[in-house]
């Protein structure tokens, strides 16, 4: 089986502070350490869950934060920006299961470091009405190749926001979030361990595991935090009222593809 690991930064565990997910920096450095600890513990519980194949995206910010030569010998690594499908660049039919891994809770939930895609230009999205974080976004993607989406780390909200977008899907948590910029964590070692547990589980169960469905019509709805990107962002595609764009469409993936490229073309208004 073939596996598709998606890897952000903000729900590892020790993680509370935007410098240690930013270069460059001492912080930074100490963050890639837990982050690539994790990764590894993920990619090694998938290939005792059954996987034959793994491919870490690295989706985080500038997407080149994990040291190569530390990554797991049995991964490939796919690196570096711009690219088309963002944080699922690279996932096709031919992948077994996703797992999310250093997920973090949608702008405005109680979550460390929380933000949906952009925190200087997005306010909330809702999928279907649901309040939506990246894992429900990028959810949209799975749906459109048929692959589920089997594990998601982080702390206590990234399961919950998960789970009305991806059916069955299994959440370790490996930090409590306190506020947006503390949060009680366990020990990289022991958090790595429940990461690794997970991803086995989650792996070997992937087979009986639904994959994301949107319905016939996919509507997002986004609310950006000033009506000029609202504006902005109207132009490559949906509808705009106030600061509320609305994408509506049959394929989840072109919907997907809409929005990311309104976040990228509205990030110069948000600067």
């Amino acid at each position: 089986m073939r596996v598709f690991v998606s890897v952000d930064m903000e729900g590892v565990a020790g993680i509370v502070d935007w410098e240690q997910c930013r270069a460059p920096g001492t912080a930074y450095e100490e963050g890639r350490r837990l982050l690539v600890a994790e990764v590894n513990a993920a990619i090694d519980g998938a290939l005792a869950g059954g996987a034959t194949d793994i491919l870490v995206n690295d989706a985080h910010s500038v997407m080149r934060n994990l040291p190569p030569g530390e990554l797991h010998g049995r991964a490939s690594y796919l690196a570096g920006s711009h690219k088309p499908l963002y944080m699922m660049e690279g996932l096709d039919d031919s992948f077994g299961a996703v797992l999310y891994v250093g997920y973090h809770g949608s702008m405005g939930s109680a979550g460390v470091l929380s933000h949906t895609y952009n925190p200087r230009a997005v306010h909330q999205v809702r999928i279907g009405g649901t309040v939506a974080g990246e894992s429900g976004l990028n959810a949209l993607v799975a749906a459109a190749y048929g692959v589920p989406v089997v594990l998601v780390t982080g702390d206590q909200t990234v399961g919950p926001e998960a789970a009305p977008f991806c059916p069955g899907i299994e959440a370790v948590q490996v930090k409590r979030a306190v506020s947006r910029f503390a949060a009680e964590s366990l020990h990289p070692d022991r958090a790595c361990e429940l990461v690794r547990d997970g991803a086995e589980r989650a792996v070997a169960k992937a087979a009986d595991t639904e994959a994301p469905s949107f319905g016939d019509e996919v509507v997002v709805e986004v609310d950006w935090r000033t009506a000029d990107q609202a504006t902005m962002a109207a132009w490559v595609g949906g509808s705009v009222e106030g600061r509320t764009t609305t994408i509506t469409g049959r394929d989840p993936l072109a919907v997907y593809q809409t929005f990311v490229t309104q976040v990228l073309l509205t990030r110069g208004v948000a600067e």
